[in-house]
């Protein structure tokens, strides 16, 4: 979108204060280990950027010129098929790093599926500094086989049956959020099965199916309950 172009141009073109940096640097002490030299890097060069719920921060096909980093609140990448039906590339977590692209446009557009902070720093500054620090360059290399890893996954998932898919998203987001067995879901329903190549029905029949023969709890429906992971795991193949 022009607008969001136009506001991340803006922050990331923003000098950076001393005092400024020194404020970065704290808070990536609190969010990221000093062992993590991309996460702290991330902090140090790149400009802190806030989106409203659902807002797009970059469009399919757009410049792949940015890596992002959430600090708070959930994002999703997702495609338009020709046909019109959405499907969603990925779920990412605080923590988590996005926007990583293997060409020059990305293939995915990326929207804030809950209010969100957003580090952004520009793929060049980023790439000159894993030239320099040894570090940096071992965590891209590690971030990128992620990537190829997670993609491999996703073809694999998506010849699974319903059943296996969603026990599948259910120990992928319990691993993920590191909530023990209690998963609170920021997505909905219908992100859920755009995810997972479902309709939103056969979700809703499916979590209630495991519901029934005990493996989850239901308590709401953005809260979920893991009360048999060995079930969920034999479920997932």
């Amino acid at each position: 979108m022009v607008t969001q172009t136009a506001v991340r141009t803006e922050a990331l073109q923003r000098p950076v204060s001393s005092a400024r940096s020194t404020q970065i640097a704290g808070r990536a002490l609190d969010g990221a280990s000093e062992h993590e030299p991309l996460a702290q890097s991330m902090y140090l060069m790149g400009a802190s950027i806030s989106y409203p719920r659902n807002a797009e921060i970059f469009g399919e096909n757009e410049p792949a010129d940015y890596l992002y980093r959430v600090v708070s609140g959930t994002v999703r990448t997702y495609k338009i098929l020709t046909d019109g039906r959405r499907q969603i590339g990925g779920f990412y977590l605080p923590g988590d790093i996005f926007g990583l692209e293997f060409a020059d446009e990305h293939t995915y557009s990326a929207e804030a599926i809950t209010d969100a902070k957003v580090l952004v720093i520009k793929r060049s500054a980023l790439a000159a500094l894993a030239g320099r620090d040894a570090g940096v360059a071992r965590e891209l290399f590690a971030l990128t086989a992620r990537e190829l890893q997670r993609v491999q996954e996703r073809v694999l998932l998506l010849v699974k049956s319903a059943q296996e898919r969603v026990a599948s998203f259910l120990l992928e987001m319990a691993e993920r959020a590191l909530a023990g067995n209690a998963i609170d879901l920021p997505m909905s329903r219908q992100d859920i099965a755009d995810y997972l190549g479902l309709t939103i029905e056969t979700v809703s029949r499916t979590l209630s199916s495991l519901e029934s023969c005990a493996a989850i709890e239901v308590p709401t429906s953005r809260r979920i309950v893991l009360r048999n992971r060995s079930a969920l795991n034999r479920m997932n193949g």
